[in-house]
Parts: structure tokens; C-alpha cells; sequence
């Protein structure tokens, strides 16, 4: 793991989905970043000492670095070995901390309708995201039809006491949509124990705020799709509160090009293919149990739902979301709506949708 320390930064930009904090003060916060799970890592804590700042920051890094090796999706881990153990037809004992990420993740994908499932992983590495660099090239069609049809998922897992066996040899673990949320929750708790109370804690665009920076809240920026047409401008800004969560999903973060056509790795476990009916979804959840986790995985089957996504954000219970779609039409639940600032003004052309009208 890679850990640099900053001190009184006049301003710090969270990269990836979001990027900005609001600006203007004397007291600057003292910071700490990495590079874990595959990006950036950005903590930022306010008002507390700095010697104190510095070892509650220090603790969170290492627990990050911690559970990136214990759940690592492709290099030797834990879930590399139950991988292992699922592809062989063997049952396997895993770690208590593994069986209630297993539980919790099962849970949450049968409420997204599986768009999100964690047990895709061979799709995934069948695309070529299982690495740091991709290749700008398909996969081959028949392994492709073979995972389609087998249709892997987490639903196939059964856990008995801490041993996992699954119906299905082709189910692969993959927590990449799902670890980061966690690791958000994680840091809130061991920043607390040190008497850290006002931080925010950014893991390649899923951020969580704790108190607030001085007299004002925490304020982000929604990372524009198109950043490079935007000429580096986000989308939008907006403040968070305390124990507030807000995760983004996008197609500009890990992706290849291919005959004009843009594949990212956000899977679609109908078609086994990445999703292309959205450049970026946002969401928010308000403080409260699990905000972070909530705020990662949610993100990801609104992101796939594409059109669908408000009556999906009905059944999640997910209020505040914002959609940028493949055409780059911007469309936001009235509650997201109310919270944001665009960059380009408040003329800008957004379709809003009241998530608490019932569907007719």
C-alpha cells in the first residue's frame, strides 16, 4: 500500500467520480491518501489534533489494505481460494468475517433484482477487468454463451455453519462492486474510536462524510462522464452531512474502445455483457447503518437498469439518484434534484422524476 500524508492543504480535489471539496478557509484539513482496491484513496479530517488525525488515518489505511488482500478478487485471498473450491465442486469453510459479507451481499443483490451480483466474477474476467490494464478486444463468442446460459450467480451459493458450497461450478466471487461501501463504513467506525468526528472519506468516488468541515458541511462535485468535453469540470456539486453516503458508478473509470464502441466494466448479468445505457449514475443514502455499503452497491444495478432505473430506485428505497444516459441526457429524482448545483447553471435540461408518485 501506498500512503502519503498531506498537511494543510488549501484545497484537496477527490478524483475519480467526484472531484471537489467547497474551498474558502484559514484552517485547512490534514489529509492522507493511497492507492488500494484499484484507485485512489483520499481521507481528510477536520479540527481534530493533527498527531491524532494522523494515527486514526493510519489505522483506516491499514485496515484497507487489510481487507484488499484478504478479498482480492483475482490474486492469491481468501476468495481466490473459495473460487477455487467452487469451480472443483468442492464445499469450503470460509472466515466468519467472509460469511457475513456473503450474507449481507446476497441480501442486497436479490433486492437490486441480481443486476448486482457479486457472483459474476468469470464474467468479469472473461471481459478483461481482472487486471490494471485492459485489452481492446471481445471475448471469445462461445466461452461467452456458455456463461450466459449457465447464468452464475451468488444466488447459487448455499453457506451451513461457515461452509460454502454452490449449485453452480461457473459462480466466481467478485467483490469489486461491493468492498469499497464497506471499507467506507469501516473507516467511520475506527475514525470515531479516535475521536475523529468531522472527516471525509473518498474510495474512487464513494464518499462518506462525517460532521462537517469548520462551520460548513463537507461539499463534492459529481464527476462529469464526459469530463474531457466538460473541459474538466464536474457535473454538478452538492453538500454532504453528517453520516451522509453518496456512491457513483460510471463508464469513464475502467473501460476499452473498441470500433467506436465504449466497454466498461459494469456487467449486465441478463445479457453477460457490459451495460451501455448509462455514462454515470449517483447515488445518495442518508446517514444511518450500512450508508456506504448501500451507497456502492446501489449504484451499480440503478447504473444497469438503464430507463428502469426510477422504479428499481423504488423498490431499493434509493430517494436521491441522479442519471447521466448513454446520450448524455440528464435525468434525477426531485429529492437529488434539490441538493445539487450544476456547473452549467440552473438551466440546464434535466428531466426530474419524483420517486414518491406510485407507478401507475
Amino acid at each position: 500500500m501506498l500512503l502519503k500524508t498531506l498537511h494543510r492543504l488549501p484545497l484537496v480535489l477527490l478524483s475519480c467520480c467526484l472531484l471537489a471539496l467547497s474551498a474558502c478557509s484559514r484552517q485547512a484539513p490534514v489529509a492522507a491518501e493511497a492507492f488500494v482496491f484499484g484507485t485512489r484513496v483520499e481521507l481528510l479530517t477536520w479540527g481534530a489534533d493533527e498527531a491524532v488525525a494522523d494515527a486514526a488515518m493510519g489505522e483506516v489505511l491499514r485496515e484497507y489494505d487489510r481487507l484488499h488482500n484478504a478479498f482480492h478478487a483475482w490474486r492469491p485471498s481468501e476468495v481466490t481460494e473459495l473460487n477455487a473450491a467452487i469451480a472443483a465442486g468442492r464445499p469450503h469453510k470460509v472466515s466468519p468475517e467472509l460469511a457475513a459479507l456473503l450474507d449481507v451481499a446476497s441480501d442486497m443483490a436479490a433486492a437490486g433484482d441480481y443486476l448486482f451480483d457479486p457472483g459474476i466474477g468469470l464474467l468479469v474476467k472473461l471481459w478483461g477487468f481482472h487486471g490494471d490494464e485492459f485489452v481492446a478486444a471481445l471475448p471469445p463468442t462461445q466461452e461467452l454463451q456458455r456463461l450466459r446460459l449457465a447464468h452464475p450467480s451468488i444466488a447459487d451459493l448455499h453457506i451451513v455453519d461457515g461452509v460454502v458450497s454452490s449449485d453452480n461450478p461457473l459462480t466466481q466471487l467478485d467483490f469489486g462492486g461491493y468492498l469499497k461501501g464497506v471499507a467506507l463504513d469501516r473507516a467511520a467506525v475506527i475514525l470515531r474510536s479516535h475521536g475523529v468526528n468531522n472527516a471525509l472519506v473518498n474510495i474512487g468516488g464513494n464518499v462518506l462524510a462525517l460532521g462537517a468541515r469548520g462551520e460548513q458541511p463537507w461539499r463534492v462535485g459529481i464527476r462529469h462522464p464526459r469530463a474531457e468535453e466538460a473541459g474538466g469540470a464536474p457535473l454538478a456539486t452538492l453538500e454532504l452531512h453528517d453520516g451522509e453516503a453518496i456512491g457513483a458508478s460510471g463508464d469513464y473509470q475502467r473501460y476499452f474502445e473498441l470500433n467506436a464502441r465504449r466497454y466498461c466494466h459494469i456487467i449486465d448479468p441478463r445479457s453477460a455483457e457490459p451495460a451501455f445505457a448509462t455514462q454515470s449514475l449517483t447515488v445518495l443514502v442518508a446517514a444511518g447503518k450500512d450508508a456506504g455499503m448501500r451507497s456502492d452497491v446501489w449504484s451499480k444495478p440503478l447504473f444497469i437498469a438503464g430507463d428502469q432505473w426510477p422504479s428499481l430506485a423504488r423498490q431499493l428505497g434509493a430517494g436521491s439518484v441522479l442519471r447521466v444516459d448513454a446520450g448524455g441526457r440528464i435525468s434525477a429524482s426531485a429529492s437529488m434534484r434539490e441538493r445539487l448545483t450544476f456547473t452549467a447553471g440552473d438551466d440546464i435540461d434535466i428531466t426530474v422524476i419524483d420517486l414518491a408518485e406510485r407507478q401507475r
